[in-house]
């Protein structure tokens, strides 16, 4: 098949796509893959187009805050997500392809392919779309409404609403112009793991759970510092992915402060800018490194602090080590609240809560859930969810 795979977001949003994307063109597939730009991703070897837009830009200048983004939706965000809609239909019409499975962002996919008469399949890399009544939208409600959790995922919706007329405006491109209406879903893929997220038995039959989209190839290997590192001695890993807001020093300060009242080094993943390493805690039992790939630190680590993102819940679990999660926005909260359930992580600190007190506490915690997380990471790595999900594209 000619597969047209689009994407948008920060890195944890790419990263499944361009798993997916190579795995389809190593089975013979032809495929392009439409990113925005600087993701940060990997993306040596794929057929990749351009949707114009700059995630990375958009945090390291603004923050990642909800009113930051109303603040900046005219100057910033706006413009680019109007510049991501018509390039979407643009490539996608230039392509041809036979299928296009398109990100929960993507708004104008599902136009397109109607336009040229092929199915079009959504990806939920979090169950946002798909309401169910076990649990309200995950970063719409942070709790249970029990019989009122379905209604919340109409919130979902209004994206589609909020962007009228960006969508209008790229689908008068299309050769019949602006669509009145545009078609189902032929499938919904979730690239999620059913050890993390058992699948409702209210989902319908058209929703797969494939398990997350992990690469088979082994991660590379780090260079010999880092190695040197982390043969030293017990370790953490912290990281808080592309999240940016408030004070990077306060929370580097309690983390590397926890992990020493516990007798663990830290290996601190600054990423996007949401930890720092304060001068005066320097030294040869913290290494900082803007990013690293998690694969290849993680098996080794007695557990990992981080931020929720549903890419990075899914490495942690792969390499059957406990989590502390300090959720910032979205779906991190609901993803820390799962897995304290499970047994694989300590509660949940908001990251406005973030104290050496509080991550000391929870790092003990999360200690003690060693063996849970371990059997969970023998379940994961067993998962092909990109073998099922390229099952499922093949089947619509």
């Amino acid at each position: 098949m000619r597969m047209m795979l689009l994407t948008s977001g920060t890195r944890g949003d790419v990263e499944p796509f361009a798993a997916l994307a190579r795995c389809a063109a190593d089975r013979g597939h032809e495929v392009r893959l439409g990113v925005p730009d600087n993701s940060g991703v990997d993306l040596s070897g794929l057929d990749t187009v351009s949707l114009e837009v700059d995630f990375h830009q958009l945090v390291q200048e603004h923050g990642i805050s909800p009113w930051t983004a109303v603040r900046h939706f005219r100057t910033e965000v706006g413009p680019g997500m109007r510049r991501m809609l018509a390039a979407v239909v643009r490539e996608t019409l230039a392509f041809e392809p036979d299928i296009v499975v398109r990100h929960a962002k993507v708004l104008t996919a599902a136009a397109v392919a109607d336009a040229l008469g092929i199915p079009h399949v959504v990806v939920e890399a979090v169950p946002v779309l798909t309401p169910t009544r076990l649990f309200p939208a995950p970063g719409v409600v942070n709790r249970d409404l029990g019989r009122f959790n379905r209604a919340t995922y109409a919130a979902a919706r209004g994206a589609e609403r909020m962007f009228r007329r960006d969508i209008e405006r790229a689908c008068a491109q299309l050769p019949g112009g602006v669509p009145a209406s545009v078609s189902a879903s032929a499938a919904t893929l979730l690239p999620i793991s059913p050890q993390l997220l058992p699948r409702p038995d209210d989902w319908p039959a058209t929703v797969h759970l494939t398990g997350s989209w992990h690469p088979d190839a082994p991660a590379p290997e780090p260079d010999l510092a880092v190695l040197e590192f982390l043969r030293g001695g017990p370790y953490l890993v912290a990281t808080f992915g592309s999240m940016a807001s408030g004070d990077p020093q306060a929370r580097g300060r309690a983390v590397v402060e926890s992990a020493r009242a516990h007798g663990l080094r830290t290996l601190l993943l600054t990423g996007w800018g949401g930890l720092a390493l304060p001068d005066e805690l320097r030294g040869d039992d913290v290494l900082a490194m803007p990013s690293l790939p998690l694969d290849a630190v993680l098996p080794g680590a007695a557990l990992a602090v981080h931020h929720g993102g549903a890419g990075t819940v899914h490495t942690v679990a792969r390499a059957g080590v406990p989590h502390v999660v300090v959720p910032f926005l979205a779906d991190q909260p609901f993803w820390g609240r799962q897995l304290h359930r499970l047994g694989l992580a300590a509660a949940p600190i908001p990251q406005k809560k973030l104290t050496v007190e509080r991550l000391t506490a929870a790092i003990d915690d999360a200690l003690r859930c060693r063996s849970a997380a371990e059997q969970v990471g023998q379940e994961v790595r067993k998962e092909h969810g990109l073998q099922t999900a390229l099952s499922v594209l093949a089947s619509c």
